[in-house]
């Protein structure tokens, strides 16, 4: 029925939770820490994303942050052993669509899973335009007057952000920190050459540039009259 994702470290209810969804016919992908999980986000699409919040490397609310940062729309599900009402509004906050409790009945699992599937596609939230230029969440492509735009997926992330986050300014580090908090080795430099990379390619000769630099603050992206 679905592809899903589950991160869970628990050897023992990953395996339980992965033969159980596997009856009710999804094809379970397992994922014990968040460096495994978000390798398995960058390599393929899922259609449901389940995330026990704490990982041995990561915070589940980290990577739930992290994946609707870079522009991701696949529904989220959170498992906790935290219930109270705070420890909600942070998950839910940090993106996810639906909180679960443990320990929890695998039929509620089944049912929340099920409704989470029949939520029509989000396409106000999955497809974003600003002049001539079209991003498209769900399938990673941009377009400009119509034309295909091929960008890197760094490059797709920074302008999804911007897009996101219209008419405020961050500099290079706060890019660098909200963005790609998981690549340690990137540093301020490589996020403004990336945002050079990537004004050359959005960028029509002759109209003034989709990302705006605020001169000593950073970059932003201006709502259009």
């Amino acid at each position: 029925m679905a592809k899903i994702l589950l991160i869970e470290d628990d050897v023992r209810l990953a395996g339980e939770l992965s033969d159980y969804l596997s009856q009710d016919g999804h094809a379970i992908d397992p994922a014990p820490d968040g460096a495994t999980a978000l390798e398995l986000i960058k390599s393929f699409e899922y259609e449901l994303i389940i995330i026990d919040v704490e990982l041995p490397d990561m915070s589940g609310l980290s990577i739930c942050d992290c994946f609707r940062r870079s522009g991701g729309a696949t529904p989220i599900l959170m498992l906790t052993g935290r219930s109270s009402i705070e420890d909600k509004e942070t998950g839910l906050d940090s993106g996810a669509d639906d909180y679960l409790t443990k320990p929890f009945n695998a039929r509620e699992l089944s049912a929340r899973i099920r409704a989470l599937l029949r939520r029509p596609a989000a396409v106000s939230a999955n497809l974003i335009e600003i002049g001539d230029l079209v991003i498209d969440i769900a399938t990673k492509t941009v377009t400009c007057q119509g034309q295909p735009v091929r960008l890197l997926p760094k490059e797709f992330a920074i302008l999804v952000f911007l897009l996101r986050n219209r008419n405020q300014v961050f500099n290079a580090d706060m890019l660098l920190e909200r963005v790609w908090p998981m690549e340690v080795e990137s540093s301020p430099e490589a996020v403004r050459q990336c945002v050079k990379r990537l004004r050359e390619k959005i960028d029509i000769k002759g109209r003034p540039s989709v990302i705006t630099t605020v001169k000593g603050f950073g970059y932003t992206i201006q709502d259009i009259p």
